[in-house]
């Protein structure tokens, strides 16, 4: 790696970093966490206390061809929200990790809500 790439991996840390430590307070609350990347998109909610991940939904799960990027993201988080009251999960707290807070992952967040998840 050359020094732009590492500057650039070490400001997404940092940015990742600040949102998790605001998360870390709620221990007792399970986690909601976002990835995407330029193709897809995945959403896990995790038991930090026993580092399990107790639920998952991605595009691949629930893509059907023609989609716009949102409206999958929208339907990960509809469909995560689904297996989230299939076991019991009702709060969780969500962690956004470096991304901002709009597009694909407010749309999930957006879908997660519609589906009954509180946070």
């Amino acid at each position: 790696m050359n020094d732009k790439q590492k500057n650039k991996v070490a400001k997404t840390n940092l940015r990742k970093q600040r949102t998790r430590r605001k998360i870390e307070g709620k221990a007792s609350l399970l986690r909601l966490s976002i990835f995407r990347s330029a193709k897809h998109f995945h959403a896990q909610i995790i038991d930090d206390n026993k580092g399990v991940t107790l639920c998952a939904s991605s595009d691949k799960d629930v893509t059907e061809k023609g989609k716009k990027p949102i409206e999958v993201a929208s339907e990960v988080g509809l469909s995560i929200a689904k297996k989230a009251a299939e076991n019991k999960i009702e709060k969780v707290v969500f962690d956004r990790g470096a991304y901002k807070y709009h597009g694909r992952v407010k749309a999930a967040a957006e879908g997660a809500r519609k589906g009954g998840l509180k946070f």
